[in-house]
């Protein structure tokens, strides 16, 4: 199937990728974005959802210069190490996200330990990444997880019902956990 699908497919189905994941997290109030790149995602959830939105990266070398929507709305990228979130304080995060990053992370247990961390009891993480034998490994010939890899790197990270699944004929997978409501549940 890989080989049916055109090499800029990623960039196809980006925006809509997008959508779900501002349908998903729409009434969270501040999402952080976890390996946020060119910060697209934090852009379009500021626009879209007028939420706080907070994009961290290791490199910061695509962030854009201008760090304002056309509505004058500000957004927030920060060259950061996800695996040590300073500025975020314990549970100041309604819903964590994670496009397209996950792979490219060096230590994905403790950047998921520390997302873990800063979402609030109840809160939601998604990420959103490419499973191993997709195009993406054709394309980049890099490493990627199988979604019951994620599952349970998630699950050793504290998060509870953790749900995944494939999407976009089998080229994206998509992996969803929360945190308890209280930790005494």
């Amino acid at each position: 199937m890989t080989k049916q699908l055109p090499d800029n497919f990623y960039e196809q189905i980006k925006p809509r990728l997008h959508k779900r994941i501002g349908r998903e997290v729409r009434l969270a109030r501040r999402v952080l974005d976890l390996g946020c790149g060119s910060c697209d995602l934090v852009k379009h959830l500021v626009v879209s959802y007028d939420q706080e939105v907070t994009g961290v990266d290791i490199s910061g070398g695509s962030f854009p210069a201008k760090r304002h929507t056309p509505d004058g709305s500000h957004f927030h990228c920060l060259k950061r190490n996800a695996a040590h979130l300073s500025f975020a304080s314990d549970g100041s995060a309604d819903a964590v996200v994670s496009m397209w990053a996950l792979h490219e992370m060096g230590k994905p247990r403790a950047i998921l330990r520390e997302a873990y961390r800063v979402l609030r009891w109840g809160g939601e993480l998604f990420v959103i990444d490419f499973p191993r034998d997709s195009l993406a490994q054709r394309l980049w010939n890099e490493d990627y997880y199988r979604p019951d890899q994620v599952e349970a790197i998630l699950q050793e990270a504290g998060f509870e019902n953790v749900q995944s699944h494939l999407l976009e004929h089998g080229q994206v997978m998509w992996v969803r956990g929360w945190k308890p409501a209280h930790p005494d549940t």
